[in-house]
């Protein structure tokens, strides 16, 4: 349910928009006038001109390996974080990989990882794309579960293993409800950045469509409409991403947030 303060929250975000588009506008007209900086109206024209269709084509393919490197990302992040609770030894290889795999600039691996997995079939998602786009989740999201699980309440698992629970039965019953605010914490942050590593694979090649593929044909046409038009889309698909899994989190844990259930 909405509040009187999420309403003037969304109030303030929405003039703080309009402040700033005025503030471009004004800009790209006066002082920034000899720089290929365009004006929203063109790039909203643009935008129009080249229609639903084109961009659901290429966002659609790009969202589509966004969202299966965040599913393979995410279950390895449980994964890893979950084994570091069961099997203590195994803590500092285990956060280490997770640190290498954050450490590693995604443009330096991404070539590395194109000539493993080659071009896609035409028609098909990168598995570039894809892996990227996973391994951008990867370790937000066990650094975000190890926090949350080990935040579980001393005295619950106690009375588990009081009753004969062990381990996996402690975090399955216990940590995990626990751990779950902070695990959607660091997904809402895996996100957006899935999004942007799926591009990031998009642009070593092989791909059919995607927006990659667009801002690459609209850099080489020196197409700055389109390619304002693109990056104010891309905004906008990782913004909405946000606040989905953010929305998500308030509906699966209304205690978080200070809401009664």
């Amino acid at each position: 349910m909405s509040t009187p303060g999420s309403g003037r929250s969304l109030a303030t975000g929405a003039l703080g928009i309009l402040a700033l588009v005025a503030l471009w506008w004004a800009a790209a007209l006066t002082v920034l006038s000899g720089v290929r900086i365009p004006t929203p109206d063109g790039v909203v024209s643009t935008a129009v001109d080249d229609g639903w269709s084109f961009y659901s084509l290429h966002f659609g393919m790009t969202l589509q390996e966004a969202a299966v490197g965040f599913a393979y990302g995410t279950l390895a992040g449980l994964v890893v974080a979950s084994l570091v609770l069961l099997v203590p030894f195994a803590e500092p290889v285990l956060m280490q990989v997770a640190v290498i795999s954050y450490c590693v600039p995604l443009v330096a691996i991404a070539p590395v990882l194109f000539i493993v997995i080659g071009n896609p079939d035409e028609g098909q998602r990168s598995g570039t794309a894809t892996a990227l786009a996973a391994l951008s989740v990867f370790f937000t999201t066990v650094v975000g579960t190890v926090l949350g699980l080990r935040s579980a309440d001393r005295t619950s698992l106690d009375v588990v293993q009081v009753y004969g629970g062990g381990r996996l039965r402690q975090l399955v019953t216990v940590q995990l409800v626990a751990a779950l605010p902070s695990i959607l914490a660091a997904l809402r942050i895996g996100a957006p950045a899935a999004f942007l590593g799926a591009i990031l694979g998009e642009y070593v090649g092989g791909v059919q469509r995607g927006v990659a593929l667009v801002l690459k044909i609209a850099q080489q046409n020196v197409d700055v409409e389109q390619a304002w038009a693109v990056g104010i889309g891309c905004a906008l698909v990782a913004g909405g991403c946000y606040a989905l899994i953010g929305l998500v989190g308030r509906l699966l844990t209304p205690w978080s947030q200070g809401v009664a259930s």
